[in-house]
């Protein structure tokens, strides 16, 4: 999963804040809502996926922007996804297809460019950031996703915040932000990485995180210094009580199928 660490790092999961700070935690709260001079701030965890589409089948979820995926292919239970999409009031879809099934039914379909034609970073799943260059012009009126972003976000009033002109100004405020109040007890660190200067920021090597005083050169092996982030400082074992798989085969139904993956799709 390219980046699949990357999108938690910014907060991409329902269930936590940027730079693996806690929705659930005050002070984390705190710290983010002052660092991006916010209004107002979340104080629980959103919906995951499934229970996203069931509350919109419900007509309580009524807006969805979609962004980069397919979920009547990639959800599981098409039946109900395909009704709850079309319950939906506002259902957008940024994508770098014409189409395909979930854009068949967005009320707003937005281009996005395609990974050749990005720029930015991502972080792998050691914590590996690696910067991608584009090597392709964005066709047509296709543009990337933070500036789409950006562009609405505008459009909705909110123009101070979401003045970014460039992935580096991006890469910095989330840099500075990871360094907020942390002495060391948050491993997603890279303040250091916030002074890259644009040309720097241009020849970026990949590194692994934290990259701070204590991992100026970032840091392939954590906890060598003998401390986890627990309460205790201990590493935690957890007790396992393995279950059987709720569908069984049997004689009538002797077969189970399970969707596979092949190196280069994720999804569809």
């Amino acid at each position: 999963q390219p980046n699949a660490m990357g999108g938690r790092e910014v907060g991409g999961l329902a269930n936590m804040l940027a730079a693996h700070m806690d929705i659930e935690n005050p002070q984390h709260r705190q710290w983010v809502q002052e660092f991006w001079d916010s209004p107002t701030i979340c104080t629980e965890p959103g919906l995951k996926a499934i229970d996203l589409f069931d509350s919109m089948d419900q007509g309580k979820a009524k807006a969805a922007w979609i962004m980069a995926t397919n979920p009547l292919v990639s959800m599981p239970n098409r039946g109900k996804i395909t009704p709850a999409l079309e319950n939906c009031d506002c259902a957008w879809c940024s994508d770098c297809v014409e189409l395909n099934d979930t854009l068949a039914l967005a009320d707003v379909k937005l281009p996005a460019t395609a990974w050749s034609e990005k720029e930015g970073t991502e972080t792998n799943s050691e914590r590996s950031i690696s910067r991608q260059r584009a090597f392709k012009a964005a066709p047509g009126e296709a543009k990337n996703d933070w500036q789409i972003i950006c562009d609405v976000a505008q459009k909705m009033g909110y123009s101070k915040g979401f003045d970014s002109q460039t992935p580096h100004q991006i890469f910095v405020e989330h840099a500075r932000l990871s360094g907020v109040n942390n002495f060391g007890d948050r491993n997603s660190h890279i303040l250091t990485l916030a002074g890259l200067s644009l040309q720097e920021y241009q020849r970026l090597k990949p590194v692994q995180w934290p990259v701070n005083k204590r991992y100026p050169d970032g840091c392939k092996r954590l906890f060598t210094y003998g401390r986890f982030f627990t309460p205790s400082g201990k590493a935690l074992f957890i007790p396992l009580h393995p279950e059987l798989p709720e569908q069984q085969t049997c004689r009538d139904y002797p077969l189970i199928l399970n969707s596979g993956r092949i190196r280069d799709q994720w999804h569809t």
